[in-house]
């Protein structure tokens, strides 16, 4: 059946049937659409007026051009969040109404790097410590996080229990208290080391998270580096005129 003229475009058109496709599973998540040839002539429009349309269905997160591969529909994300608050990763997986849990992956304490120095403005005999793990959804991989904090913030049998919370152990002799957070999100792609244990294939794009939390004196007590699936998470932020 072919696009119907009305007084709009008629690539808006066209992003109406895609959308309206997809939404019936006509067209299913990862699917390869059919060619721009066949597309353009099963609607009954210009491979122009059909470009235009893929081009902000892409800018929307709908599909996903691939050079030389094809076009796929992007999967929704599962989890989606506003970043104006600080919220845990359970949180949103909660949310969803799956299961939250985490799999240790490595613990180090070392001597701090010139980057630790500036960051969090320690002394250079404070060591620092690097937590690894991996969040899961209902047993499924979604985010593999990589935290660092001062060794002294932190209780000093904290490495010997896995399963404590970051924030709960700064938190936890009432010295600390992170009250904000300033947050820088990019994308990668395929990642040599994160995308496996993610279980990420090569098409599947990753958001990267990076986290300086900060106490109620300004001051850095906890930075974080966070991998999220970019098919299972999505982010918005409200933004106000001023």
């Amino acid at each position: 059946m072919t696009i119907k003229t009305d007084h709009r475009h008629l690539y808006l058109q066209v992003i109406d049937r895609l959308k309206s496709d997809i939404e019936k599973g006509i067209y299913q998540e990862n699917q390869k659409l059919p060619s721009e040839f066949e597309l353009s002539k099963s609607l009954g429009v210009s491979r122009a007026t059909l470009r235009e349309a893929l081009r902000l269905l892409e800018e929307e997160n709908v599909i996903v051009r691939r050079h030389g591969v094809g076009t796929f529909v992007n999967p929704k994300p599962v989890f989606t969040s506003g970043i104006e608050q600080l919220s845990s990763i359970s949180s949103m997986i909660e949310k969803a109404g799956m299961e939250p849990g985490s799999i240790f992956m490595s613990a180090v304490e070392d001597e701090p790097t010139e980057n630790d120095l500036n960051r969090f403005q320690t002394d250079i005999d404070d060591n620092v410590i690097t937590i690894e793990r991996v969040r899961t959804a209902d047993s499924e991989p979604v985010v593999y996080c990589i935290d660092k904090v001062p060794s002294s913030y932190l209780p000093k049998q904290f490495l010997k229990n896995e399963d404590l919370s970051i924030f709960s152990a700064l938190e936890k002799s009432g010295q600390i208290r992170v009250a904000y957070a300033i947050t820088y999100i990019d994308p990668v792609g395929y990642h040599e080391v994160v995308s496996p244990i993610l279980k990420c294939g090569p098409e599947t794009a990753l958001l990267v998270l990076k986290q300086l939390h900060y106490d109620d004196n300004d001051k850095v007590v906890l930075y974080s580096k966070n991998y999220f699936r970019a098919d299972k998470f999505s982010f918005h932020v409200v933004r106000k005129r001023v």
